[in-house]
This record gives C-alpha cells, sequence and structure tokens, in this order.
C-alpha cells in the first residue's frame, strides 16, 4: 500500500509547541496530540482502548492537580497580603 500524501495535521501540531516546555503545555495541547495520534493510527492495528483511557486519566488527573495548585498559589498570595497588613497594623499602632 503506497500513501501519496501525508496529512500535515501532524507537523503542525507538533510545531505549534516548539519552544516550550513541558509545564506550559496543557488541555488544548493534549487534545491536539490525541487527534493527531489517532489521526495517524494503523487502523488494523489501532491503540488499545486501555492505553487511551490511561492516557486521557493521566491528563485528567494533571489537570486537577494543576486547578489545586493554582488555588494554593492564590491562598499563599491572600495570606501574604492579610499577614503584610497585620505586620504594618502592629508597628504603626
Amino acid at each position: 500500500m503506497t500513501v501519496s500524501q501525508v496529512n500535515s495535521t501532524g507537523a503542525n501540531a507538533a510545531t505549534s509547541t516548539t519552544g516550550r516546555g513541558y509545564s506550559s503545555l496543557d488541555q488544548t495541547d493534549f487534545l491536539r496530540l490525541l487527534t493527531v495520534q489517532v489521526q495517524q493510527q494503523d487502523p488494523f492495528d489501532p491503540v488499545d482502548n486501555k492505553e487511551m483511557l490511561a492516557q486521557m486519566a493521566q491528563f485528567s488527573s494533571l489537570a486537577g492537580i494543576n486547578d489545586v495548585n493554582s488555588n494554593l498559589e492564590k491562598i499563599t498570595a491572600k495570606l501574604d497580603a492579610l499577614a503584610a497588613a497585620q505586620s504594618a497594623q502592629s508597628t504603626g499602632a
């Protein structure tokens, strides 16, 4: 079987994340990679469903952890501001 043309979607997905670290990948990048993976897989030997679900579960866990981290950073910032305000009150009074 000969393939005459390769869809450039995979190349576009790969180049759109070039220059960024892994820590900056987000849900959009994951969905783009997942779509390319499904498009490029061999129809006679597809990716195992368990493997695909495991990848999705890992990303879901990572997204949840990132949300928790973001919330903790906000809490820390508010606590720091509160501590600074209390420190300013105690030195000014």
